[in-house]
């Protein structure tokens, strides 16, 4: 990143509706005040954000698609983890 250019800026929005926030896009901002501000004018313009987190994008670190053999497999191996494995009783009906 050139000193004359600003930190990009990875936007997270909560819906009036929704428990969780989800990724709605990137931009760039001097600081975090400053990307709130620019996200809530950017991506909430119909009113439909009830809570706005931004996050610098030299803070994520994420995983490889290529690396999803690797790091998935081992909990296949684990079939505890499925409902499959358990007796579901009559009386309790479908699940």
């Amino acid at each position: 990143m050139s000193k004359n250019e600003w930190p990009l800026w990875e936007i997270f929005i909560r819906g009036q509706h929704g428990l969780n926030h989800r990724h709605v896009g990137s931009l760039h901002a001097p600081d975090a005040e400053m990307a709130i501000r620019n996200a809530r004018d950017v991506y909430t313009r119909r009113n439909e954000g009830v809570s706005i987190w931004v996050v610098p994008s030299n803070a994520i670190t994420a995983s490889s698609p290529s690396e999803k053999g690797p790091l998935f497999e081992p909990a296949n191996s684990k079939v505890y983890r499925h409902p499959t494995f358990f007796d579901i009783p009559d009386v309790v009906g479908h699940m």
